[in-house]
């Protein structure tokens, strides 16, 4: 890894990439007061553990940060646990079994396709704003209903509320933390004023597609609320493509790096899904996540009190050598392969099929038109400065 460290400069706070941990598997920093979980063995124990490690992380945020009457994570189902969290999810599961996925493959790869032709005629390819970031967001936007010419306002959204380089903490001083969440407050109600306006729509026209399922469904015999229904297809719009558009980055810089497997994989095709999660474990996409502890924790050989909130770094556990041998090596014939990428338990990824489908297509197609798929060394790659996000904003192809 340290020579991909150095190719790409990888931002410090990208920790887990620049080697692999010599620390315990759980810490505690007192400076954030937060407990960060690096281990596998730790992560993936957490992960299974809803009962006492819930997903309701905003339990634990000091009263007077999030402005309750302006932000509301009702129905924000990464934030749910049961038996809310279930009911939830069975509602849009069915628009992501493996055959209602599948069937998207050809439309992935016409979009794809028409993507790269365009950038050809404008003379270049800069990987996110050319594909990697429009080919998810054109798919996610007709499963919901949204128009996928409007992607310029969902990336605005998506960039101020994700390509922030603030750290996490509990200890910041209050009015630091008030001006962050201010900052986040606008892009937010405009994505859900957008949102909430189409669902409307759907109320009065209903359509073929998730948005009027979630205007239409009920739990428990009731219609969801306006606002679960906003925040429900806010979950789907961002995650529906920030992964996928991070994935194909990230897994064309390993092939780039890597110029040994990028022949070994452009040679044997049936080798691209194995290498995209040989990316998803070296390059994790969304590097953490926070949960907060319902009861006092056994972890890792520490006693983590009730009511802290704990970061689990999926990154480092993707990369910790007593789950993976050779964990800084790039090597898509890695098997067993289990890494944490797309999570794990009850919270697993809805939209991991969708992922995969959208990289393979894609992959395919760029190492079909692109021989060697190079990083163009004159245009320097620039990563996400999110700590906790492990992805490119620009990438330039030779």
């Amino acid at each position: 890894m340290t020579g991909i460290v150095e190719r790409y400069d990888i931002p410090e706070q990208l920790f887990w990439l620049r080697g692999t941990r010599s620390g315990p598997p759980v810490e505690y920093d007192s400076a954030t007061g937060l407990w960060n979980v690096y281990g596998y063995q730790e992560a993936h124990q957490i992960l299974g553990d809803p009962a006492t490690f819930s997903s309701d992380t905003m339990r634990v945020v000091p009263k007077g940060v999030i402005p309750e009457d302006e932000f509301s994570l009702e129905g924000f189902i990464t934030q749910l646990d049961p038996p809310e969290h279930g009911k939830l999810r069975k509602l849009v599961s069915s628009a992501f079994t493996r055959k209602v996925v599948a069937d998207l493959e050809p439309r992935i790869a016409a979009i794809t396709h028409e993507l790269l032709d365009a950038a050809r005629e404008r003379g270049g390819l800069e990987l996110v704003t050319d594909l990697a970031y429009p080919l998810p967001v054109i798919v996610i936007a007709e499963l919901l209903g949204v128009p996928a010419g409007d992607r310029a306002l969902f990336k605005r959204w998506a960039d101020a509320l994700f390509q922030r380089d603030a750290k996490i903490s509990l200890n910041e001083p209050s009015e630091a933390r008030k001006q962050e969440m201010q900052a986040t407050l606008k892009p937010w109600k405009e994505m859900s004023a957008y949102l909430a306006d189409h669902a409307e729509e759907r109320r009065r026209q209903p359509r073929a597609d998730l948005l009027t399922r979630l205007v239409e469904a009920e739990v428990d015999g009731e219609r969801l609320p306006a606002r679960q229904v906003v925040n429900f297809a806010i979950v789907l719009l961002l995650a529906g493509h920030i992964t996928t558009t991070m994935l194909l980055g990230n897994t064309v810089l390993c092939l780039d790096a890597f110029p040994e497997q990028q022949e070994k994989v452009r040679a044997d095709r049936t080798l691209v899904p194995a290498a995209i999660e040989e990316s998803l474990r070296l390059f994790t996409p969304f590097a953490a996540l926070g949960r907060s502890t319902m009861r006092e924790a056994e972890l890792g050989g520490v006693t983590i009190p009730a009511d802290k909130l704990v970061m689990v770094w999926l990154g480092a556990a993707n990369r910790d050598p007593r789950q993976f041998p050779d964990p800084d090596a790039f090597s898509p014939g890695r098997d067993p392969n289990p890494h944490l990428a797309f999570g794990r338990g009850i919270h697993f990824c809805l939209g991991a099929p969708l992922a995969r489908l959208e990289g393979r297509v894609a992959m395919n197609i760029l190492l079909d038109r692109f021989d060697p798929l190079r990083v163009d060394p004159a245009d320097p790659v620039k990563f996400i400065p999110t700590p906790t996000m492990a992805g490119v904003r620009r990438l330039s192809l030779a």
